[in-house]
C-alpha cells in the first residue's frame, strides 16, 4: 500500500474549484479538500452565502476564496475560470456540485421552471467542465472532475426535472472518462444523500424520514463522510477510478429490499439475535 496516498496534507500542491461551494453538499466537499491542504475557490450566485463561508473555511485553517458565479452563463463560467487560472494556475481539481430543484408534479411545471433546473443542472455542469477540461488537456498534467448527482435507480415522482438533468449528467461523466482518460483525467459522480438545510425548508421536516424509510443503513451521510468522498475521489488512490457513478446514499439506491433465505422471507433479527453473518448454535 501507497502510505503518502494517507499522509497530513495530501492535496496541498492542488488547486480546487468548487462550484455550489457557499452552502450543503458543496460547503462540505470544499471543507474537506481544504482540510487535506488544497488551495479551495468556491463559486455561486449568492455572495452573502459565499462570504460567510469563506470566513468559515479560513477559520479552520482553510486557504479559500470566493468568486461569484451563475453556472448557467457560459461567458460567465469562462472568465472566472480565466481569473483563477491567472491567480492560481489551472485547477487540479474541479467539483461541479452548483444545482437546484424544487418539488412540483410534471403536468404542473413550467417551461421556465423545466429550463431552470436543467440548465443549472446539466448546462452548467457542461461549461465549466468544458472550461476547465480543456485547461487540464493544454497543460497536461492530469486532472480529477468531479459531478455530484443523484444516484436513485428507482425514479422518483415530483422531481423530474432534477432527475432527468441528473441522470444525463451521470451519462456524461462516463463518455467524458472515455475521451479524456488518455489525458490522464479521471471523470467520476458522487451521489451523497446528505439532508442540507435548504432540503428541509422546501420539501418539509418530514423528508428526513422518507429518506430514512427507504435507506438500507437507515440514516443519511454526514458531514464529514461528504467531505472524506471528495477528497478520496480527488487524491491519487482514485488514478485508476474514472467514469463511475458512486452512491454515498446508504444503499437507498438499490432500496431496502426483501430479504430470503430459499423461500421463505428472513424475519427481522431479535435484537438478541447474531449478527455476525453465522448461524447461533
Amino acid at each position: 500500500m501507497n502510505e503518502s496516498w494517507f499522509r497530513p496534507k495530501l492535496l496541498s500542491d492542488k488547486v480546487a474549484l468548487v462550484t455550489g461551494g457557499g452552502s450543503g453538499i458543496g460547503r462540505e466537499i470544499a471543507r474537506g479538500l481544504g482540510q487535506a491542504g488544497a488551495r479551495v475557490v468556491i463559486a455561486s450566485r449568492s455572495v452573502d452565502r459565499l462570504e460567510k463561508t469563506c470566513d468559515e473555511l479560513r477559520a479552520i485553517g482553510v486557504d479559500a476564496i470566493w468568486k461569484q458565479l451563475d453556472v448557467r452563463d457560459r461567458a460567465q463560467v469562462d472568465a472566472v475560470v480565466e481569473e483563477v487560472c491567472g491567480a492560481l494556475g489551472t485547477p487540479d481539481i474541479l467539483v461541479n456540485n452548483a444545482g437546484g430543484t424544487f418539488p412540483c408534479r410534471a403536468e404542473d411545471l413550467s417551461d421556465n421552471g423545466w429550463r431552470s433546473v436543467t440548465e443549472i443542472t446539466l448546462h452548467g455542469t457542461f461549461y465549466c467542465t468544458r472550461a476547465v477540461g480543456r485547461r487540464m488537456i493544454e497543460r497536461g498534467a492530469g486532472g480529477k472532475i468531479i459531478n455530484v448527482t443523484f444516484t436513485a435507480s428507482r425514479s422518483t415522482a415530483g422531481i423530474a426535472h432534477m432527475g432527468a438533468g441528473r441522470a444525463a449528467v451521470n451519462h456524461l461523466t462516463g463518455s467524458l472518462a472515455v475521451e479524456w482518460a488518455r489525458y490522464g483525467i479521471q471523470v467520476n459522480a458522487l451521489g451523497p444523500q446528505y439532508l442540507t438545510s435548504g432540503a428541509v425548508g422546501m420539501y418539509g421536516e418530514e423528508i428526513s424520514d422518507v429518506l430514512i424509510g427507504g435507506t438500507p443503513a437507515a440514516r443519511t451521510a454526514t458531514p464529514d463522510e461528504v467531505a472524506a468522498w471528495g477528497v478520496i475521489l480527488a487524491g491519487p488512490m482514485s488514478d485508476y477510478v474514472t467514469g463511475a457513478v458512486i452512491p454515498l446514499d446508504g444503499g437507498n439506491h438499490v432500496g431496502p429490499g426483501i430479504a430470503f433465505r430459499g423461500t421463505s422471507v428472513l424475519p427481522e433479527p431479535a435484537s438478541s439475535a447474531s449478527t455476525s453473518g453465522v448461524p447461533s448454535s
